[in-house]
C-alpha cells in the first residue's frame, strides 16, 4: 500500500492532510534553509520556496534506507512557503521572522496591504517498484491583510504564533481574524495545496484515493 511521508514539522500541514483523508508519516528534514537558498542563488519567491521544498524532500528521502521508522513504498513530500509583499521599497520575500521584534515590524508594515503567499511542493516517488518521479510545483495565493492596531499586533506577537510560520501569519489559528480575504486555494495558505498535490501524486502514477487512510 502506497503511503505519504511528510518531510515537514508543520502541524498545520499534517492536520490539512489528515482532514483530507490521508494519514502521512512524518520525518522532519534537517535542511539549513539559508544555505540552500545561497547555494542555488535564487531570489524570486517562487524559486525560493520550490528549491527549499525540493531540498527537504531529498534530505528525507536520502535518510529512508537507514531509518527503522521509515514507511515502505512511500511518496515523500517536501513543502516550503514564503510571502512576497511590497512594503514600500519593492517586493520582499519573507519566510519565518527571526524574533518577536521582526514579527512586530513586519505586521506594522503588512497591515492594510496585500501579498502573495507561494508554497512550493516537491514529491519523490521512493517506492521500490514506483515511477521514480521527482516532481514539483508552486501554489500561489493572494492574501489581503486587515488594518490591525498596534495593540492587536502586540498581543498576536506575544502569543508566539507568528514566529513559527512564513509571513508571520496564519489563517487557521489566531491570525485568521487579521486576514480580510484570500484569492486562490485556501489550503495553500495553510502550507499544502491539496489540488496541486493530487496532480503531483497522479503524475507519479498513484491514484489520490489510494492514499486515503482506512476509516474505522
Amino acid at each position: 500500500m502506497t503511503s505519504l511521508l511528510l518531510a515537514s514539522a508543520s502541524p498545520a500541514r499534517l492536520a490539512t492532510l489528515r482532514a483530507a483523508g490521508l494519514d502521512p508519516a512524518v520525518i522532519v528534514s534537517s535542511v539549513a534553509e539559508p544555505a540552500v537558498v545561497e547555494r542555488y542563488g535564487v531570489t524570486d519567491a517562487e524559486d525560493v520556496c520550490l528549491v527549499l521544498a525540493k531540498a527537504k524532500a531529498e534530505d528525507v528521502a536520502g535518510q529512508l534506507a537507514n531509518r527503522d521508522d521509515a514507511p515502505d513504498d512511500a511518496l515523500v513530500l517536501g513543502c516550503d512557503s514564503v510571502l512576497a509583499i511590497d512594503l514600500g521599497d519593492g517586493v520582499e520575500v519573507l519566510g519565518k521572522p527571526a524574533d518577536a521584534a521582526e514579527a512586530t515590524t513586519r505586521w506594522q508594515a503588512m497591515r492594510g496591504r496585500s501579498g502573495v503567499l507561494h508554497t512550493g511542493h516537491w514529491l519523490i516517488d521512493d517506492r521500490e517498484d514506483g515511477s521514480g518521479a521527482t516532481i514539483g510545483g508552486v501554489a500561489s495565493v493572494t492574501v489581503h491583510f486587515a488594518d490591525v492596531t498596534d495593540a492587536e499586533i502586540e498581543a498576536y506577537v506575544a502569543s508566539g504564533e507568528p514566529l513559527n510560520v512564513a509571513g508571520a501569519f496564519t489563517v487557521d489559528g489566531l491570525g485568521g481574524a487579521f486576514v480580510r480575504g484570500v484569492e486562490g486555494d485556501h489550503h495553500a495558505v495553510v502550507g499544502v495545496s491539496l489540488p496541486l498535490l493530487r496532480d503531483l501524486v497522479r503524475e507519479a502514477g498513484v491514484s489520490w484515493t489510494d492514499l486515503w487512510a482506512e476509516r474505522g
